[in-house]
């Protein structure tokens, strides 16, 4: 998901990480299947702001490494 830029869109293939991180993100609609689209950046994509079913989420750089993503 990391090497994303604004405006694309990818569905999520797998997210490996920790059970507590799934866990915090499926309620916002970050699962497998879903398709996802980045809104915004900072510098060095520390963070990243995705737009997943309606509902703007922010992650850290690092969590969003853990999220394998297919662009389309």
């Amino acid at each position: 998901l990391n090497n994303l830029n604004n405006g694309e869109k990818a569905l999520i293939r797998k997210i490996d990480t920790t059970e507590a991180l799934k866990t915090r993100l499926a309620p916002f609609g970050v699962v497998r299947g879903s398709e996802v689209r980045v809104e915004a950046c900072s510098l060095g994509k520390q963070t990243m702001e995705i737009l997943v079913d309606g509902t703007l989420i922010g992650l850290r750089g690092e969590e969003a490494k853990q999220i394998e993503v297919e662009k389309i």
